[in-house]
């Protein structure tokens, strides 16, 4: 793959903004009166790693026009976030509760998205030519399609309009909520997506739903699966995906594999003990693999760099990773003394 330094090139990012709302560490759902309340969703949570990395990025979403809205439009603000291609209009904001997991009670989602100002946007609302005026990347991902016809076509025409424009397209292509959420496994869809991706995030098993090729999930087959992705998708340059092997709730083991059409690269692998917070934690690896190629790091070092700061992302509450390409760096070294 041609890696080359972009980092004048504004990063848009392109999806459905949430309110996080969650039970305290130790508490199901309601069994206290108090909720912690953040702003999150993965598109969103690109943008702000990025920006916080040295990027400029913009988001691009609708939001409900009352207080939420604005609350959750101040929040990426003030994460150096371009809000611009953000608007307002009358509806409700989408939700998420999560009840945190501890010893052996996983943690648990419910997603309240239904009928939000962004699933009811009209897909005419976006103005792709202006919104990618200057862009070196347009991320979206599988996840906010889900929520409706309206953002599906949204999302496609935005990558549409960013291969018009020779603007780059990382999508990822995660199908998890689309059974939950439309009763089928958008394989259509992010068949569709896929093929105009230059960066795709998905592992053997979201590669084998989406071509119908279920032998492909096998573990012992993630080598063939890359190579069949690469064949299936013309503009694929880069394949990524983490591994997770969970010995305990909050005790679990990560790695990271990256393909390009040449080269196969790990980035390493963190144990991870006494985890504050899952959630998150692929969008920090996404923005991670855009920062390295955005600075001209070779594969070895995007690896190694996006997957240290997906680890860092399980110390941090709430859907952004905080960290700093300095904190991320540390993680890397395995510098973990007092930092003055």
């Amino acid at each position: 793959m041609s890696i080359r330094p972009e980092m004048a090139g504004r990063i848009v990012c392109f999806g459905e903004i949430l309110l996080r709302l969650a039970a305290p560490p130790g508490r199901m759902l309601l069994q206290t009166p108090a909720l912690d309340a953040c702003t999150g969703g993965a598109e969103a949570n690109v943008a702000v790693s990025l920006a916080l990395l040295g990027h400029r990025t913009a988001m691009v979403s609708v939001l409900p026009d009352n207080s939420l809205g604005r609350a959750a439009l101040d929040s990426l603000r003030a994460h150096g976030v371009d809000t611009s291609g953000i608007r307002l209009r009358p509806g409700r904001m989408g939700l998420y509760f999560i009840t945190p997991g501890a010893v052996v009670r996983p943690s648990e989602i419910i997603y309240d998205r239904a009928g939000s100002a962004y699933a009811l946007a009209d897909p005419g609302l976006y103005d792709w030519p202006a919104l990618l005026d200057g862009a070196g990347w347009l991320h979206v991902s599988g996840i906010s399609p889900a929520v409706g016809d309206g953002p599906a076509q949204a999302v496609l025409a935005a990558m549409r309009g960013a291969r018009a424009a020779g603007v780059r397209v990382a999508f990822d292509g995660t199908p998890a909520t689309w059974e939950a959420a439309r009763g089928q496994d958008g394989a259509p869809l992010l068949l569709e997506a896929m093929r105009m991706a230059d960066v795709l995030f998905a592992g053997p098993r979201d590669i084998a739903l989406v071509l119908d090729r279920p032998e492909l999930a096998d573990p012992a087959r993630e080598q063939e699966a890359a190579e069949v992705a690469f064949a299936a998708f013309p503009h694929l340059e880069l394949l990524a995906w983490t591994r997770r092997v969970q010995h305990s709730v909050d005790e679990h083991e990560l790695s990271a594999i990256l393909h390009t059409r040449s080269a196969c690269v790990t980035g390493g692998s963190y144990r991870l003990s006494g985890i504050v917070d899952r959630i998150g934690t692929g969008d920090a690896f996404a923005a991670g693999v855009l920062h390295g190629l955005q600075t001209g790091m070779a594969p070895a070092d995007v690896a190694g760099f996006a997957l240290a700061a997906a680890a860092m992302k399980h110390a941090i509450t709430g859907d952004f990773n905080l960290a700093r390409a300095d904190q991320i760096g540390a993680a890397r070294a395995g510098a973990f003394d007092v930092r003055r």
